[in-house]
């Protein structure tokens, strides 16, 4: 490979890698062919990408940028697993993966710049998906405005009854 090919790929990890808002650091030492396209396909459902980097390549193409704090980890056979939408959804992919397989391992992560660890990526996986925390957040802002409503519907229901009694008083007094 010469210098330009290399400044090339440089160049592509990271293009990649300044989009994506996470970065997973892997070990795919012993998978098959197969093992490692039913990854990709399940990380690109997930929202992301699934890349082997030749370790000082991928040094070079993470200094200084989104993922830095993880380019001094890499050694070895090295995947990188990349979130651009989801970070919560790929972390729950990864973390499935890692139970189905023996041989991948999570190694670090960069969460938009602050490294973590794979125990900190299982936590991750265990948090609520985007779309469920979109929905427990769309049900607290609705619920304000209806006890809002309900709160004044029970003031006025109640100076109704009031006023009905008061009629009914004067009514029966006028008989």
């Amino acid at each position: 490979m010469n210098r330009s090919e290399k400044a090339a790929i440089i160049e592509a990890i990271k293009a990649k890698t300044e989009k994506a808002s996470f970065a997973v650091l892997t070990d795919f030492k012993g998978m098959t062919v197969e093992e490692l396209t039913k990854l990709r396909v399940n990380l690109r459902n997930a929202g992301g990408e699934y890349h082997v980097v030749k370790n000082t390549l991928g040094r070079i193409a993470l200094t200084g940028g989104a993922h830095d704090a993880i380019k001094d980890k890499l050694h070895e056979n090295s995947g990188v697993a990349l979130g651009f939408e989801d970070p919560v959804a790929v972390a729950k992919m990864l973390s499935d993966f890692v139970k189905q397989s023996k041989l991948f391992k999570i190694r670090y992560a960069s969460l938009e710049g602050k490294m973590m660890t794979a125990e900190q990526v299982d936590a991750l996986a265990k948090l609520p998906g985007r779309e469920q925390l979109l929905a427990q957040m769309l049900g607290t802002m609705n619920a304000l405005p209806t006890n809002f409503v309900s709160l004044f519907a029970n003031m006025i229901r109640s100076l109704l009854y009031a006023l009905k009694g008061i009629e009914k008083q004067k009514s029966k007094a006028s008989a």
